[in-house]
Parts: structure tokens; C-alpha cells; sequence
């Protein structure tokens, strides 16, 4: 089974920062696509940034130049530096990874949320 934990979320002010954290663990071969969504209160998940096990990366139009995904494959660990942090990313955040293991190939695994709150 493969697992994925997430940390760091919490309260803000608008303005501030946060990093969260997606540390995967268990049977894992390989994991390709690490990413983070969020979903707000009556709204569905949407994409935040997803990034390749190549490094390349994507964000939603409403994050760039305010957020940075990154990954740290020998760790198979997803980060997601937010920086002057709105009230309106205010959601809950899941850690999202395709995974192959010996068993499963390209398997999407999601964590559980972290709640990140911006205060105005």
C-alpha cells in the first residue's frame, strides 16, 4: 500500500507564507506526477501545481508567481512554497501522486487535506 502525508498547512494572514509538505511512503517503485489541489467550501477541487518526476511544472493561472512546487525524489516528497497568501486560497489542500509499485502500475494515490486558512 503506498500512503501520502501531508503537513504544514494552518492560519495566515493575507500576505503571509506557508510550505506544505507530501511525504509518500510505502511499496513504491517509481512515482511519476506529484501535485497539490484544493477544494474550497461548495467548490470542487481544482488543480493548484502539479510537477513531473522530470522537474517540469504547471500551476493554475491564479497561483503563478505566488507558489512554487518542488520535489525531492529521493525522499519522493512534494513541497509547495505559498507566498503573499489571499484570502481566496483558502481550502483545504491534497496531496495528489501517480505511483507504480510492484503490484500497480500508475496508480493515483491522494492524501488526506491539509487545512490552510488566510485570514484578511
Amino acid at each position: 500500500q503506498v500512503q501520502l502525508v501531508e503537513s504544514g498547512g494552518g492560519l495566515v494572514q493575507a500576505g503571509g507564507s506557508l510550505r506544505l509538505s507530501c511525504a509518500a511512503s510505502g511499496s513504491i517503485f517509481s512515482i511519476s506526477n506529484m501535485g497539490w489541489y484544493r477544494q474550497a467550501p461548495g467548490k470542487q477541487r481544482e488543480l493548484v501545481a502539479r510537477i513531473t518526476s522530470g522537474g517540469s511544472t504547471n500551476y493554475a493561472d491564479s497561483v503563478k508567481g505566488r507558489f512554487t512546487i518542488s520535489r525531492d525524489n529521493a525522499k519522493n516528497t512534494v513541497y509547495l512554497q505559498m507566498n503573499n497568501l489571499k484570502p481566496e486560497d483558502t481550502a483545504v489542500y491534497y496531496c495528489n501522486a501517480v505511483v507504480s509499485t510492484v503490484v500497480v502500475i500508475s496508480a493515483e494515490y491522494w492524501g488526506q487535506g491539509t487545512q490552510v486558512t488566510v485570514s484578511s
